[in-house]
């Protein structure tokens, strides 16, 4: 008898995975709070040079603050004060409307910047002035960030592949608190790019370990349901973050309230089982059985225990193979799985790429950022929902492919759409957004599918790894703007198009038995069915 099989017996989707399910909410919502953070935490309000330097003890100190603003800062094309420049000598003949150039010379700041606070009291770029020239330094928290979720991703894939979901899962919650609070008080920039970089560590063994845990608990009849279900979590997040961050605009403050569901997820971290699958798969089936009892009482389905004994589990995963250590070199040893490794890591680097290119760039729009963050979120919801119809009736590959293609035809189509038609480029934008969350919910299932379990979070380390490496580069791509103003979309949309390609050589596992060996992926699949076991 096969370990899903037994799953099935004891209820797939019982009491026992919803409970691990809203355990497990508890730490996932913390996760969009922290990826999108930089929307909040790294924004630039209006801004100009500090002019108080031009008060020559005369005229200037008498002039209204329009008036002195007029004389001191040149104006940009739309009139507003330049952020950047200013005079090296005060301007008054601009008052009587002249616009005379003798003898005006424009210079950098010289005294640092005046900020307006009317929507954020303190920023990254505020507190650390870093605007203008220093505005790559403000880009670049995102990408360390990211960087360190990518460095994250493998280590706690391989270290949970061989000491168990459970405990890492403790280690990330406890570590991601330390350094979040670390980050929130750094007295210097330096301190807190490099906080943030183990924050980012830390988080990601939350996001690679917790959903592998869930899904490795839901029998095959319930997965595509389980995973959307996990996926909510990201909504829920990302509404949470505009909540908080609507109500604090205080970055350092920010960051503890985003932190702050860790402290609940310790707490309920007792409660979490071990991932059966992973005992099994490590000979250890005495506290694999212990754990499905504790599901089958759950359940209400103690009555099929009595035939299930550990010697009946560990036959259940051909236990002959048990002893072996797998790495991440096992990824690509043998040929399917090498195809499977190369492939999707190649969907999972256009996938995040794309999707945090429009998320971090809510600011393009004209709206305010709290409501365009908010529609982002809101519009998750309802395409979760048509996500879990289309993956149950057609499957994973299309569903994938499908989302990619259409999210870079979005993408294309904002390329010709004008600023000022700001209307139709954020419901474009929006639909582009909803369409890369639905890429990234199914891709998330579609591996946790398609990876044996001997090598699973060694599988979402890698694509994990370079998933997050499409992500730090994915900030830096708007500084191409300066270089050709339309290269960023184009990049966004050539990424999107590209990948959607790529997914057509990774295999549909729509109703199969999730894989327990390396071996089982190098013969043909077997197909499962609604209606009957496979024994």
């Amino acid at each position: 008898m096969k370990f899903d099989s037994i799953l099935s017996e004891i209820d797939g989707f019982g009491k026992f995975q919803i409970k691990l399910v809203l355990i497990q909410m508890l730490s996932r919502i913390t996760l969009p709070c922290h990826f999108l953070l930089n929307n909040f935490m790294a924004a630039v309000p209006s801004h100009h040079c500090n002019i108080t330097a031009l008060d020559d003890g005369g005229i200037f100190g008498n002039l209204t603050q329009e008036q002195k603003l007029v004389v001191g800062i040149p104006a940009e094309r739309d009139g507003a004060p330049s952020s950047c420049q200013m005079f090296s000598n005060p301007q008054y003949q601009h008052l009587s409307g002249s616009n005379s150039s003798e003898d005006t010379f424009t210079v950098q700041c010289q005294n640092g910047w005046v900020y307006d606070n009317s929507t954020f009291k303190s920023t990254l770029a505020t507190e650390w002035d870093l605007v203008c020239s220093r505005k790559g330094m403000n880009k670049a928290t995102a990408t360390i960030f990211f960087l360190g979720v990518m460095v994250g991703a493998p280590l706690f894939g391989f270290l949970s592949d061989r000491f168990g979901r459970r405990k890492l899962l403790l280690v990330s919650y406890l570590s991601s608190m330390m350094f979040a609070v670390l980050s929130a008080f750094s007295p210097s920039y330096i301190m807190f790019v490099i906080m943030r970089f183990f924050t980012g560590m830390s988080l990601a063994g939350i996001s690679i370990i917790s959903i592998v845990l869930n899904v490795e608990w839901f029998g095959i009849e319930h997965r595509t349901f389980s995973g959307v279900i996990i996926s909510l979590d990201w909504t829920l997040g990302n509404w949470f973050l505009v909540g908080i961050a609507y109500c604090i605009n205080e970055f350092r403050m920010l960051i503890l309230a985003a932190t702050s569901p860790l402290i609940l997820a310790v707490m309920a971290w007792r409660y979490l089982p071990e991932s059966a699958r992973w005992l099994l798969a490590n000979g250890k089936a005495d506290a694999a059985h212990h754990y499905i009892m504790k599901c089958a009482e759950m359940n209400n389905r103690t009555k099929c225990m009595d035939a299930i004994t550990p010697m009946v589990l560990l036959e259940s995963v051909q236990d002959e193979t048990t002893d072996k250590k797998y790495t991440i070199v096992d990824l690509f040893k043998t040929p399917n799985i090498r195809k499977l490794s190369i492939c999707s890591g190649i969907v999972w680097y256009g996938v995040a790429f794309t999707y945090y290119g429009i998320s971090l760039n809510i600011t393009g729009f004209g709206l305010n950022p709290y409501l365009t963050q908010f529609i982002f979120a809101s519009i998750e919801m309802p395409m979760k929902i048509g996500v879990y119809v289309f993956l149950e009736k057609v499957g994973r590959k299309p569903g994938e492919m499908g989302a990619l293609l259409l999210t870079g035809l979005c993408l294309f189509i904002n390329i010709f759409v004008g600023k000022d038609r700001w209307i139709i480029r954020t419901v474009v934008a929006v639909l582009g957004k909803a369409l890369s969350e639905a890429s990234f919910t199914i891709m998330f299932l579609f591996t946790t599918e398609f990876f044996p379990t001997v090598v699973r979070q060694n599988g979402l380390g890698y694509t994990s790894f370079l998933a997050r490496l499409g992500v730090s580069i994915s900030p830096l791509i708007m500084l191409l703007e300066d270089v050709w103003h339309l290269l960023p979309a184009v990049t966004y949309c050539t990424v999107a198009i590209g990948s959607g390609l790529v997914t057509s050589l990774l295999p549909e596992t729509l109703n199969t038995r999730l894989p327990e060996l390396i071996e089982d992926i190098e013969k043909p699949r077997v197909q499962s069915t609604r209606r009957k076991d496979i024994q």
